[in-house]
């Protein structure tokens, strides 16, 4: 199994085809072909395998680079435009003034109690 950050060898498709066209016309082994080319015997092993279910092992099948695509050469307005559509998405509790003051009455008093609290109390 591949390890985190591992980095696999890509071969060049024009090897690939020749060692898929030995190996066809019978005149060598996987092992052979393995220790003729410097290619890892399993890695052979698959080529063939993939070859004959019919995938082309000439184009790389593995998915790109997954996660968010990093922008580059953004302006300072585009941080200003982003930034004042973030503040304005913003959950604004000033409308419900009953809401904000039992989140800041809360918060005040887990700033009385927390001090009073020690670690040998819950033991």
């Amino acid at each position: 199994m591949a390890s985190k950050g591992q980095k696999f060898k890509k071969y060049d498709p024009n090897i690939k085809d020749h060692i898929l066209k030995e190996y066809f016309s019978g005149k060598e082994s996987p092992r052979s072909l393995s220790s003729k080319y410097d290619v890892p015997v399993e890695t052979v092993r698959t080529w063939i395998k993939k070859t004959k279910k019919d995938i082309d092992v000439k184009v790389d099948h593995r998915p790109g680079r997954s996660g968010r695509i990093k922008e580059k050469n953004l302006t300072l307005e585009d941080y200003k435009e982003r930034y004042e559509i973030l503040k304005n998405s913003r959950p604004s509790y000033k409308h419900d003034e009953g809401k904000s003051n039992v989140y800041n009455n809360s918060y005040k008093r887990l700033q009385i109690i927390q001090p009073m609290c020690s670690f040998n109390d819950f033991s």
